[in-house]
């Protein structure tokens, strides 16, 4: 601070999409944050717009008419949570980036826990959510889905680590040379290594509004996030073959003794289970490639509702 150089920035991006009623309460609550980071960062609020069809935007630019460290970047379209998140990355200036989501479930008074340990020299802060106010079922499957990508993933990935988090710009600009169609990023984040800790906490019910995420979205993100993690199923079929070889000339040998129509079709479902789980994992894997091969964009920036600091990266 002494040798006149500014002070470093924070930019706490902020994905919404239809949150309308939620924003100027997370703003409430947030800026006494800002107002204490303030002291000694410039701190920046990033709104990323989703595309969102209520009014969510006409909020964000109220507060920009009061606040001159609010931004948004609005999408052209709905492309999802993580590739909002991936927009935020390639497009925070900050030296620090911080993710936390409008609804308040990951509360922001945690923010300053997040820089106090970054000054404490990690590069990696975030948060673990080891408990949630939710219905137990759910909260079972969340936690089985934790552990059965972690078991799969073929490099580390941190246990109850979701994307509330900080990150250093070093850290940002590791996880933005992934060019995926399906971005992952708590994935990425562990992938990338770094000195890291995670903070405990119970998240919280949302503060307003209705949630965007249902069981049938919670399921399909599931299965994208294993195959994103992991290239297990691809491999599994080796390593069945002997089990398949062996059990075909087992119910084979049977057949040939017993001439059971019931032994035939039994083989038969096996081969046929075989070669069509091996067939759906690969057809999955070859579709994921191509479009990653395309290279086209995960999302492409609104220019006339966006008011960003800097010139905003297309993909």
């Amino acid at each position: 601070m002494n040798d006149g150089r500014p002070p470093p920035r924070i930019t706490i991006a902020c994905p919404v999409y239809n949150e309308e009623t939620v924003v100027p309460l997370f703003f409430a609550r947030t800026l006494p944050v800002i107002e204490q980071l303030s002291a000694h960062y410039r701190v920046e609020l990033l709104f990323l717009n989703n595309a969102s069809t209520d009014g969510t935007y006409t909020e964000i630019c109220k507060l920009r008419a009061q606040y001159d460290f609010v931004y948004v970047i609005t999408l052209s379209a709905n492309v999802g949570y993580q590739r909002s998140l991936e927009c935020g990355l390639r497009n925070a200036q900050g030296d620090v980036v911080a993710f936390i989501d409008v609804d308040c479930e990951d509360p922001p008074e945690m923010l300053l826990d997040f820089v106090a340990y970054y000054e404490k020299g990690f590069d990696i802060v975030y948060g673990a959510r080891v408990d949630r106010e939710e219905a137990r079922p759910v909260k079972t499957l969340r936690k089985f889905f934790y552990h059965v990508v972690r078991l799969l993933a073929d490099e580390d990935i941190i246990l109850y680590m979701a994307e509330f988090s900080l990150l250093t710009s070093e850290v940002r600009d590791a996880i933005v040379n992934d060019h995926n169609s399906f971005p992952f990023i708590r994935a990425s984040i562990s992938r990338v290594g770094y000195r890291r800790i995670g903070l405990p906490y119970k998240r919280q019910r949302r503060i307003a509004g209705k949630t965007n995420y249902n069981l049938v979205g919670m399921t399909i993100f599931a299965i994208a996030g294993i195959l994103s993690s992991t290239t297990l199923p691809l491999r599994l079929p080796i390593y069945a073959l002997p089990l398949w070889l062996f059990l075909t000339a087992i119910l084979g040998s049977a057949y040939i003794l017993t001439q059971s129509p019931w032994l035939l079709l039994l083989n038969w479902l096996c081969g046929c289970t075989y070669f069509g789980f091996t067939a759906a994992f690969t057809a999955l894997y070859v579709a994921r490639s191509y479009k990653n091969g395309l290279g086209r964009p995960n999302y492409v920036v609104n220019r006339q509702y966006t008011h960003a600091q800097r010139s905003v990266a297309p993909s």
